[in-house]
């Protein structure tokens, strides 16, 4: 990673359903004419989220079928499971959620498995989990994804209070000295991605804003003006 920031355009606004494989995959290579540096595949259970995606079959298509980057976001119960298999679809980064896990020293071997298995270690938190909540776990995390928004539903309102947990998880970034990526889900506009970015964000996620754009090319641009 050598840009100043990376945008990774999200599937969750592509709602299941009949050829769903084959829209994804013309989004994906939409999006990535378009600018974007990844595609963030948003794969939910109905389980650890009320809505239910797609699992590693669509990612391998998707692998398959397009050169994107593949930034996958595991909203799922027992992501640890299923490391291997996201592995083998060809996942760039692997993000796993800090509210999965029901034992700390789990989340650690979780992210050294991703790591082992030659991708990018993600570690996202939901809104109302505090930053030092995850501390202990920065040093074996490349990127961390901090939600903007409730995971689980597109087309929700960026959380005010985002702004103020990305100050200190950057603040904790410099004083020790780590190297890990800051990646923000949920919400953002061109507007929020120029002062989120000012905080210390590497990574912007952007769903509805940019699948809703008639000029995915200029929606994507313009999150990084």
């Amino acid at each position: 990673m050598k840009k100043n920031c990376y945008v990774s355009v999200s599937t969750d606004p592509i709602k299941v359903g009949i050829n769903f494989d084959k829209k994804i995959i013309a989004y994906a290579r939409e999006v990535l004419n378009s600018g974007a540096d990844f595609l963030h595949c948003d794969i939910m259970d109905a389980k650890f989220v009320k809505n239910k995606t797609f699992d590693e079959n669509i990612v391998k298509a998707i692998n398959s079928n397009c050169l994107i980057s593949l930034d996958v976001h595991l909203m799922i119960e027992n992501p640890k499971k299923k490391i291997k298999e996201y592995s083998k679809a060809g996942a760039n980064i692997l993000t796993v959620h800090f509210e999965s896990f029901n034992r700390r020293k789990d989340i650690i071997e979780a992210l050294k498995e991703i790591r082992k298995q030659k991708m990018l270690a993600g570690l996202s938190i939901k809104p109302q989990t505090g930053i030092y909540e995850i501390e202990e776990f920065l040093d074996y995390a490349d990127v961390i994804l901090v939600m903007s928004v409730e995971p689980g539903e597109s087309g929700q309102k960026f959380l005010e209070q985002t702004k103020e947990r990305i100050v200190t998880l950057a603040k904790i970034r410099q004083e020790k000295g780590l190297i890990f990526k800051i990646e923000v889900d949920g919400g953002i506009t061109p507007e929020l991605s120029k002062e989120i970015r000012k905080l210390g964000v590497d990574m912007i996620v952007s769903g509805s804003y940019v699948y809703n754009s008639d000029d995915k090319k200029s929606a994507i641009s313009n999150l990084l003006d």
